[in-house]
């Protein structure tokens, strides 16, 4: 299992939050999905089967794209 940060562009609501969960939900090799809404990221759990450009394409589909990498302090 892995786990990492997904940066996402176009949020701007509650249901802008549920519609990119349920997108990434539905990624193969995704085990758990969790949207932070204020900070425009979601955190993913998810197996070695996963294709990183499959949560591309799964937010492309939902409208929304991934948005750009941030600096940790």
């Amino acid at each position: 299992m892995r786990t990492f940060s997904l940066p996402i562009d176009g949020m701007t609501c509650g249901g802008c939050a549920a519609a990119v969960t349920s997108a990434l939900q539905k990624v193969p090799g995704v085990l758990r999905v969790e949207v932070n809404l204020a900070e425009h990221h979601a955190l993913i759990t998810a197996n070695e089967q996963l294709q990183p450009h499959a949560l591309d394409a799964a937010l492309t589909k939902a409208g929304f794209r991934r948005g750009p990498e941030t600096a940790q302090a």
